[in-house]
């Protein structure tokens, strides 16, 4: 009975979420995409309203499909996923991969060469 023990003790629990799975069990270990690197900005929108039983395609794969119907940055799959960013980029690299979502990353202006636009970024930022 001394094994049972120890192994319920090994388990990762958090007191509200129940079991949890470290991010790298999700992406397998992988900490890069396989293609991209996303800005937190970057819109996602997904390219089919189904995902079927497609191998090597694992349930959060499958969530980030179906939030993506409507158009979501990486940062709101993120956080509606409550996943670490670096994860989510590793299964939107996936999904691009597999024409299963496109991802518009920002579009660079160049240097910002009005201070008041710095300005008022620093002061939203205060303000959280």
């Amino acid at each position: 009975m001394a094994g049972e023990g120890d192994a319920a003790e090994e388990r990762w629990v958090d007191d509200h979420a129940g079991p949890v799975v470290r991010p790298y069990a999700v992406t397998r270990g992988r900490a890069r995409p396989v293609t991209g690197t996303f800005d937190l900005i970057s819109l996602v929108t997904a390219n089919r309203a189904e995902v079927g039983q497609e191998a090597g395609l694992g349930p959060e794969h499958v969530a980030i499909v179906v939030l993506c119907q409507r158009v979501q940055s990486v940062a709101e799959v993120s956080s509606r996923l409550d996943l670490p960013v670096g994860a989510v980029r590793v299964l939107l690299g996936d999904l691009v991969e597999r024409d299963l979502v496109r991802v518009q990353e920002p579009r660079g202006s160049g240097a910002v060469s009005d201070e008041s636009v710095l300005e008022a970024v620093i002061n939203g930022l205060r303000a959280l």
